[in-house]
């Protein structure tokens, strides 16, 4: 899956923006997780500690299912490296590749109706008016 002179950098602990993936987009991908694993991956295969760097918030049990999940779904692919070392890496396949474009724009819209997003929320816990 990788070639050893073409691996991605690596993960910037702090990668996401605290804005986007939100809960205040209106739409979700999977679970909590999926949307943040796909833009791990966005730049070339992970290793499943790899991934763990910046979702510090996931447990290894909630990470494997939603590596699992968007496997199922199309979205990922897990290759096993055998060796002296066995190894797994995850990569987004041609679809999930294809989800990134809509996540951009789903990001995008997020930020530009922010303040609309937190008002709406707000009400609806304080019980409108």
């Amino acid at each position: 899956m990788t070639n050893p002179q073409t691996e991605p950098a690596p993960l910037d602990p702090e990668m996401f923006d605290p804005v986007c993936p939100s809960p205040l987009v209106p739409f979700r991908v999977g679970d909590k997780w999926a949307t943040l694993i796909l833009r791990c991956l966005q730049d070339g295969p992970r290793r499943f500690s790899e991934l763990k760097i910046p979702l510090r918030g996931v447990t290894a049990k909630s990470l494997t299912q939603s590596l699992r999940r968007l496997e199922r779904e199309g979205f990922v692919a897990r290759e096993e490296y055998e060796g002296t070392e066995r190894r797994v890496e995850y990569a987004l396949t041609p679809l999930g590749l294809g989800l990134l474009g809509p996540l951009d724009a789903a990001c995008e819209w997020t930020r530009e109706h922010w303040d609309e997003l937190i008002d709406a929320q707000e009400a609806s816990f304080s019980g409108g008016s």
